[in-house]
C-alpha cells in the first residue's frame, strides 16, 4: 500500500526557487545591502566575460569588489535583531543557513585576507606556482590563488551539504551560487530607487503575501 502521507521530495529546479526564495527573505532586509548585491552582481557579471581573456583581472575584480561590497552588506547593514517578518532570531537564521553563514563567512574572508602574505613570504604557495620576479608576477600568482580559493570553498561547501543533508541540495546551492549575479541583478535592480527615496529596509510585504519581489517593486515605485 503506498503511504499518501510521504513528502515527496522536490525537483531540483523546485528546490532551487526555494533555496532563492529563503536566502532573499531572510537575509537580504536592508536596501544597502540590496544595493551592494546588485553592484557585486554587475562585478561577477563582468569577471565571467573577463575570465575568457584576463583571468588575473577577473580574479582581482571579484574577489576585492564584487566578494568585498556582497560581504559588507551582510556584515554592517543587514539587521541581527528579530526577523518579525519571518518570525525567527538572528542566531535561528545563522544556524539553517544552507550556504556560507557569516562565521563560515568570516574564516573564508580571513584566509582570502592572509593570502598575499602567504604567498608574499612563499612565492612558490609550497611548490603550487612558478615563484613571482617582479610585481606583475605576483599579482598574476595572486589571481590564480585567489580563483583557486574560489573554486575550493564552493566545492567545499557542496560536498559537506552532501553528508549533512543530500546530493540535490549540495548541487542545487552550487548552482545557486554560480548564478547569483543574474539572479541578484534582476532582483535588486530597483533597490537603489528606494534607498535613494530613504527607504533603508525592504518591507517585504511581498514575502507575507506570497508575491514575486518584482511585482511588489513595480507596485512600491508606482506610489
Amino acid at each position: 500500500m503506498t503511504n499518501s502521507s510521504k513528502v515527496e521530495k522536490p525537483s531540483f529546479r523546485e528546490e532551487l526557487h526555494m533555496q532563492r526564495w529563503d536566502d532573499h527573505r531572510y537575509y537580504h532586509h536592508s536596501r544597502i545591502n540590496q544595493s551592494l548585491h546588485l553592484l557585486s552582481a554587475t562585478c561577477f557579471l563582468t569577471c565571467y566575460a573577463m575570465l575568457w581573456f584576463d583571468a588575473a583581472a577577473a580574479a582581482l575584480l571579484g574577489w576585492l569588489v564584487a566578494m568585498c561590497s556582497r560581504q559588507i552588506g551582510h556584515f554592517f547593514f543587514e539587521p541581527k535583531t528579530y526577523d518579525t517578518v519571518n518570525h525567527a532570531t538572528h542566531a535561528h537564521k545563522e544556524e539553517i543557513k544552507v550556504g556560507y553563514n557569516l562565521q563560515r563567512k568570516r574564516i573564508l574572508q580571513g584566509v582570502w585576507a592572509i593570502s598575499p602574505l602567504v604567498l608574499y613570504i612563499n612565492p612558490s604557495f609550497f611548490g603550487l606556482l612558478t615563484p613571482h620576479t617582479n610585481s606583475a608576477g605576483f599579482l598574476d600568482n595572486l589571481a590564480i590563488l585567489w580563483i583557486g580559493l574560489a573554486v575550493v570553498a564552493l566545492l567545499i561547501r557542496t560536498v559537506h551539504l552532501f553528508f549533512i543533508q543530500n546530493v540535490q541540495t549540495g548541487l542545487v546551492w552550487a548552482t545557486k551560487i554560480l548564478t547569483d549575479p543574474f539572479h541578484d541583478f534582476k532582483l535588486y535592480a530597483k533597490s537603489p530607487f528606494f534607498l535613494m527615496r530613504g527607504e533603508l529596509l525592504d518591507p517585504m510585504l511581498h514575502v507575507a503575501h506570497g508575491q514575486d519581489n518584482e511585482d511588489a517593486d513595480e507596485e512600491a515605485l508606482a506610489s
